[in-house]
């Protein structure tokens, strides 16, 4: 990501600033750009300090005191870590194995009832990005082939 971000920021000293005038769309809710209105504008190269303080203003403008994505990556990093704790207990193996052991014959059955288990939490309260603590950390092969 590090490397990404100096790409970037290198970017900025090489290629042309500039932007379009916007207008609202009524359809969208929100301005898009203008065709044909594309205008060069004062260049805003980004220096080393820049480059640090890139996800620092990910996360958090310091200049507006406005949150950008504090609040999501807060909320991923408590409810995971609060899934991983619980995943470390056993609970969730636990839980699943009973259900297995209920299931016996028709194990199937289990894939669209965690299916339907992980689309109630998603459409209850935008479980999402919490199901990462449920990926096996100690097997690299489940993650990247």
């Amino acid at each position: 990501m590090l490397v990404l971000i100096i790409a970037m920021a290198a970017l900025t000293w090489i290629v042309p600033a500039g932007e379009y005038e916007r207008a609202p769309n009524s359809a969208i809710g929100k301005d898009v750009p203008v065709p044909g209105t594309y205008a060069a504008v004062d260049p805003a190269p980004q220096g080393p300090f820049d480059i640090l303080m890139a996800p620092i203003c990910g996360f958090y403008d310091p200049s507006s005191y406005t949150a950008n994505a504090i609040d999501v990556s807060l909320f991923v990093l408590v409810v995971g870590g609060f899934l991983d704790v619980v995943t470390a207990t056993g609970a969730i193996n636990t839980g699943v194995a009973q259900a297995m052991r209920r299931l016996k014959g028709r194990e199937k059955l289990m894939i669209p009832i965690m299916m339907a288990l992980f689309a109630a939490g998603g459409t209850t309260y935008g479980m999402a990005e919490e199901t990462l603590a449920f990926y096996d950390q100690h097997d690299p092969d489940l993650l990247f082939g």
